[in-house]
């Protein structure tokens, strides 16, 4: 039989409390070890060691056996015995002192009980002893055991006075009542962390209307800013506090009583089903506060930023620009004055961040609904609970939805409710839509978009009939063109901003700022663009000239395709496209001076077939990038540079290629760019403000320098073999005409910018110019075409049709009636001598182009694109 001595002790370390170690060996069902043989056993055994002499080594050998025995039983006693006083020191002391008094009682029955059972160990001993000393194998295995316990005795002796203070000062420690606090506070079911409490329903409740609430306020205090006024003006001290922002926000919470318009319930109700969704579908009520709380906010700052910038608020086409990975570019426009409202708001999302995360921790409801996902059968609360927390999640997200939906489609209950409420939506002026209904209801207006209503015969017969219709009217047109649009180069230039300020009212100029271009403009085609935009819009006007669709036929939710449209369409058509189908993708290539994410640019030019979009920021960046004096943009001089670098590559080829500029010159702001500008001198408008006529000379002496660097521009291109034509176009006016503005009268003129065609030397249309009763008034959805006449080239199916279009409508946009607007507005029709017309009241052919034209865009954008299966697009 063999034991483990390690675990052996000593006799001087014998448990005093045998009884205590007995109780504990019975209560873990253990076999109770060899006790410790009685006094009389030993002196029985001395008495016969003299007639045993001759086997005595032998019985010393069986002895120590026993004796490892009995020291490993011992230490198990006392490690029993420890174990028993910890799970004692677990309880409270109520139950302590009920075991100890029950101990007590049973110490004197143990204690005899204990005895007996050694006095049979003893005798077992004994007889084991004198069997044993028979046997020589156990004579040897006794020795051996003997040995060990020899020679480790001085070590386990060093480890027992090592454990044994250690012990007992562990044991000293956890007995401190303040030890013993913490320990019974932590161990207990029934501690304070446990008893905290779980916030109620109303609770959350009243949390859940005041953050709603003060998120409305905050995003509509951000539509409005300061008025400022002149030194001679006279105004009284109400008019100031109600001319205040403060003043316009109460003004739009108070009308729900003074007006019974409930624009502000309209918001409440909308940030109210954000919330709501992210409640339910997080099932924490204080983790979707903190996001709602956090994001709303943050939404809010950007918002009062833009309008500061672009007189507009957020849309949800603006936020491609994040997605897009272009928050760098977007923080560049970020006026200083703004920082420290954005430090002020960030310390605000801090705190606020702070006290949510304190809430959630002291706040014992977890789940805002009861569910087990583990177990969701395994009771009936479970079943419930997890069915209503699906339930409750599935609902909140389909009425968000619904709501948002409703909200932008009139006729819909939910469009209907808001009306009642006082909605009065404003598609052709953003920011006035969100001052007066709110930048939430704006917002969520716009963010379910229908880019076009199906017109009631669309279908593939009818757009194959329409195809065959109009390559009739191409074939014809044909016949009297000899040349292709192939066979030129053809530029395609958007210059920034660029239009003749001597044609707004109010401006007069002692210099002539475009002489150049004025001369070209003589000498070439060319005229006045409709723009839909007034200091802004660039990506809508750009869109139409390289696409040849309208705004005017998009629904009014539709505000920038390039955001809202192109990104999600497999195969949109564009112009560029003639010159790729014949000379393969470098048959054009896009440049632009800026950050290639703009307007989601590098997505739409690849989807368009650009074989590389040129930017400060592409993987091939721009060489040329020089500014003027001090201005932020490159100048136009070296964006033309960057294309005469393209030109020249291909040189020595007899190809032609489609090559789109977007310059950045004239791009507000309009600071102190510029050194010597001598119209400060040269303006003398009368009845402009000081910082008009600032903005007035900075932009007049940049569209100076445009001019300059574009005659240089086309001369160079004079120089070249290869044919070439350029269509020069500026995308809208600026929005600093404050003045001019104020006048209903000039709405028309602040939509007119500069354009014209030319050819070079090389090209055999060099000094052609289409008749200028055609020319003087046109749109950038018909560039291609006037293009293809002024060559003189053959057309698709397509150009002709827009060809037709033009002689019956010479230009049509969809054009804002503010500024700072990019797409919202009214469809606009001019005729040849640039007076407005209805489309009611045009010609039955006209009418019937129109919805021709809507057929078409219909099918390249939303439709079925049937037309991609015929020849519609291909040029002869």
């Amino acid at each position: 039989m063999m034991f483990d001595d390690s675990q052996a002790l000593s006799p001087e370390d014998e448990p005093e409390d045998m009884d205590a170690t007995a109780e504990s060996e019975s209560s873990n069902g253990s076999t109770p070890s060899t006790p410790t043989p009685s006094p009389n056993d030993e002196n029985e055994q001395n008495a016969q060691a003299p007639a045993e002499t001759e086997k005595s080594g032998e019985d010393a050998d069986a002895k120590q056996i026993a004796t490892a025995a009995q020291d490993a039983a011992m230490e198990q006693d006392t490690i029993n015995k420890q174990e028993h006083a910890e799970e004692q020191e677990a309880k409270t002391e109520q139950e302590v002192a009920q075991e100890q008094e029950t101990c007590a009682t049973q110490d004197s029955i143990d204690e005899q009980e204990h005895a007996k059972e050694q006095d049979a160990v003893s005798e077992q001993d004994n007889q084991t002893s004198q069997d044993s000393g028979n046997d020589p194998d156990n004579r040897q295995s006794g020795g051996f055991v003997s040995r060990i316990r020899t020679a480790t005795a001085p070590a386990r002796t060093a480890w027992r006075s090592i454990i044994t203070p250690v012990r007992t000062t562990w044991h000293a420690f956890t007995n401190l009542k303040a030890i013993r606090f913490i320990i019974d506070f932590f161990r207990s079911p029934d501690s304070l962390w446990n008893k905290r409490m779980r916030f109620s329903y109303a609770f959350y409740a009243i949390v859940f209307f005041i953050l709603t609430s003060a998120e409305v306020i905050f995003l509509q205090w951000g539509m409005y800013s300061e008025p400022s006024y002149s030194k001679d003006e006279v105004v009284d001290d109400t008019t100031k506090a109600l001319q205040s922002v403060a003043g316009q926000v109460t003004r739009f919470i108070s009308q729900m009583w003074v007006e019974q318009k409930n624009v502000c319930l309209v918001s409440f109700v909308g940030l109210a089903l954000i919330y709501l969704a992210l409640v339910f579908v997080t099932n924490r009520f204080w983790i979707a506060t903190l996001v709602f709380g956090v994001v709303i906010t943050a939404f809010g700052v950007a918002n009062s930023i833009k309008v500061q910038l672009r007189n507009e608020p957020i849309i949800p086409a603006d936020l491609t620009f994040i997605s897009g990975g272009d928050t760098g570019s977007i923080m560049s426009f970020v006026p200083e004055s703004s920082q420290g409202f954005i430090d002020g708001a960030i310390k605000f999302v801090v705190w606020f961040a702070i006290i949510v995360l304190v809430l959630f921790v002291l706040d014992k409801r977890r789940r805002f609904i009861h569910c087990s996902w583990s177990r969701p059968i395994a009771n009936v609360k479970n079943i419930v609970g997890t069915a209503s927390r699906i339930l409750a999640a599935v609902l909140s997200v389909a009425f968000l939805t619904s709501y948002v939906i409703g909200l932008g489609t009139p006729g819909s209950k939910t469009y209907e409710w808001a009306e009642d409420n006082g909605y009065t939506p404003q598609l052709w002026n953003a920011l006035g839509d969100a001052q007066a209904n709110g930048p939430a209801t704006t917002f969520l207006s716009l963010s379910k978009i229908k880019a076009m209503d199906k017109p009631n015969d669309y279908n593939r017969k009818t757009m194959e009939a329409l195809a065959q219709k109009y390559a009739k009217e191409a074939e014809s047109i044909n016949q009297t063109r000899q040349n292709k649009l192939t066979d030129n180069t053809v530029i395609m230039i958007l210059s920034e901003t660029f239009s003749d300020p001597t044609r707004v009212p109010g401006i007069t100029l002692t210099t002539d700022p475009i002489p150049n271009i004025r001369n070209i403009k003589n000498s070439t085609t060319s005229g006045l663009m409709l723009s839909p935009g007034y200091g802004g819009g660039t990506a809508n006007i750009e869109y139409q000239a390289l696409t040849g669709l309208n705004l005017a036929n998009f629904n009014d939710s539709l505000i920038v395709p390039y955001q809202q449209l192109v990104p999600n369409q497999s195969d949109p058509y564009s112009f560029n496209q003639i010159w790729t189908q014949k000379y393969g993708t470098k048959g054009s290539t896009a440049v632009h001076p800026f950050m290639q994410s703009m307007y989601l640019r590098n997505i739409n030019y690849k989807k368009f077939g650009f074989s590389y979009l040129y930017t400060l920021d592409s993987k091939i960046p721009l060489k040329h990038t020089d500014r003027i004096d001090r201005s932020p943009y490159v100048s136009d001089s070296e964006a033309y540079q960057s294309v005469v670098d393209l030109l020249d590559k291909q040189k020595d080829s007899n190809d032609s290629q489609f090559l789109q500029l977007v310059t950045m010159q004239n791009h507000m702001p309009y600071g102190d760019f510029y050194d010597n500008n001598e119209f400060v001198d040269a303006d003398i408008s009368e009845g402009l403000s000081e910082s008009e006529k600032y903005n007035i000379d900075t932009y007049t002496k940049g569209i100076n320098w445009t001019d300059q660097e574009t005659a240089d521009f086309l001369n160079q291109l004079d120089q070249m073999d290869k044919p070439i034509t350029v269509i020069f176009y500026g995308d809208h006016l600026p929005g600093i005409y404050a003045t001019a503005d104020e006048n209903k009268n000039n709405k028309t003129v602040l939509h007119e910018t500069d354009y014209f065609i030319w050819s070079n030397s090389a090209s055999v249309s060099h000094g052609a110019k289409v008749d200028p009763s055609t020319t003087a008034y046109t749109s950038s959805n018909y560039f291609m075409p006037l293009a293809a006449e002024h060559m003189n080239a053959k057309v698709s199916s397509y150009l002709a049709m827009l060809t037709d279009l033009k002689q019956q409508i010479p230009a049509m946009s969809r054009v804002i009636g503010s500024n700072g607007g990019i797409g919202q507005g009214k469809a606009t029709y001019l005729d040849q001598n640039g007076n407005r017309i209805k489309a009611t009241k045009v010609s039955r052919k006209a009418q019937q182009l129109l919805e021709d034209y809507k057929l078409v865009q219909y099918d390249q954008t939303i439709g079925k694109n049937y037309l991609k299966s015929t020849s519609f697009t291909k040029v002869p």
